[in-house]
């Protein structure tokens, strides 16, 4: 997960969203301090935060994306606090890029061009339907877990495919905006060297 800070594009603010594919057009603000938070007013979802005098309160040397730690979650807790927020920040931030390794493939009981796989992730088995070509058993590739977001936007979730429940995406490389990414439809198959479990880092 990311937030975003930019003082000379946007002035001394850190912006922190959470909510993707919600409708950003029926939205309200509430400020605290020097925090405001924004929900959408239809569902009440909490969207993010905009934390302006972003300089006061932390030490920041990036400009852009900025990978969200545990260490700087507790940061902004102590933000919120200072300003009178309640809100909870109970963020999952575990990598959701990670290199699996497809330990069986079988065929979609409904659908010709769909296989139904197993994928080891380090910490637990996946059942994640794929409809690319080249997947097969005893490959390592990159993982979508249930909560990532794609460069395109698309956040991953559980679902089901013609009747059989998926867990994540197993991922070509123009899926991961990788550059010089094949045009032919295929997941992007790595090299033995990468270790199951570990994040896949673009």
């Amino acid at each position: 997960m990311q937030v975003y800070y930019n003082h000379s594009g946007i002035g001394d603010v850190l912006i922190f969203p959470l909510q993707k594919g919600e409708d950003r057009d029926d939205v309200q603000h509430e400020k605290h301090g020097d925090v405001v938070k924004i929900t959408n007013s239809e569902s009440g979802h909490t969207l993010g935060y905009n934390i302006f005098q972003a300089s006061a309160y932390f030490n920041l040397q990036e400009n852009g994306a900025i990978t969200l730690t545990e260490d700087f979650l507790k940061e902004i807790q102590e933000v919120f606090q200072k300003n009178e927020l309640d809100d909870k920040l109970d963020i999952d931030l575990s990598p959701k890029f990670v290199v699996g390794y497809v330990k069986e493939k079988d065929q979609h009981e409904n659908a010709d061009k769909l296989s139904v796989c197993k994928v080891d992730v380090g910490d637990e088995l996946l059942q994640i339907v794929c409809g690319a070509p080249n997947v097969d058993a005893g490959q390592k590739v990159v993982v979508a877990k249930v909560g990532a977001v794609m460069p395109s936007g698309m956040e991953i979730k559980a679902t089901e495919l013609r009747g059989v429940p998926s867990n994540g995406m197993i991922c070509s490389a123009k899926e991961l905006g990788l550059p010089n990414a094949p045009k032919e439809k295929g997941i992007l198959v790595l090299e033995d060297s990468y270790e199951v479990g570990q994040p896949f880092e673009q």
